[in-house]
C-alpha cells in the first residue's frame, strides 16, 4: 500500500526525475534521507522499475508509429507475444479482451521497414490475421502513473 509521502515524492520525481533528492525532499516537506529510503524501498519492491530518457523518436528517424491488432490460435498467445516483443521496434505488447487477442504498438523508420514487420509477424506459426492502424498525430502519448 504506497503511503502519502511516496506518492508525493512519486508525483516530483513524474515532474522531473532529475531532482536531486534534497530537492524533492524540499518540495514535499521531508528530509533527504526520507526521500532516499523512500526511493530505494520503491525500487526494491520493483514498483519504480528504472530511469530512462523520454526521446523523440522522429529525431531517431522513427516517423510512422502503428497500432496492430492480432488474432493469434491454437492457445499459443504468450509465446506469440513474447517472441514478437524482442523486436526492438515494438514498444507493447498487450493481451486484450474483445475480437482481437493481441495490440501491438510500434515504432517504425517508414512504410517499409513497418511492411517488412507486418510480414515477419505474419509469417509466425500461430498468427492468424492482423489489421494495422498507422497513427497520423499524437493527442497525448503519457509515459507517467497519475498518481
Amino acid at each position: 500500500m504506497i503511503d502519502e509521502l511516496e506518492r508525493k515524492i512519486i508525483r516530483a520525481m513524474n515532474q522531473n526525475a532529475r531532482k536531486s533528492f534534497r530537492e524533492i525532499a524540499k518540495e514535499v516537506g521531508t528530509s533527504a534521507t526520507a526521500v532516499i529510503n523512500k526511493v530505494k524501498k520503491l525500487e526494491n519492491l520493483g514498483v519504480i522499475k528504472g530511469y530512462i530518457p523520454v526521446v523523440s523518436g522522429e529525431h531517431f528517424g522513427f516517423e510512422l508509429t502503428a497500432i496492430i491488432a492480432l488474432r493469434i490460435s491454437k492457445g499459443r498467445l504468450l509465446e506469440t507475444q513474447q517472441k514478437i516483443s524482442e523486436d526492438r521496434r515494438v514498444a507493447a505488447v498487450y493481451d486484450i479482451t474483445g475480437e482481437w487477442d493481441s495490440l501491438i504498438i510500434g515504432a517504425f523508420k517508414g512504410r517499409n521497414d513497418l511492411n517488412d514487420f507486418i510480414k515477419v509477424v505474419l509469417a509466425l506459426p500461430f498468427v492468424d490475421r492482423t489489421v494495422t492502424h498507422i497513427v497520423l498525430n499524437v493527442v497525448k502519448d503519457e509515459k507517467r502513473v497519475p498518481v
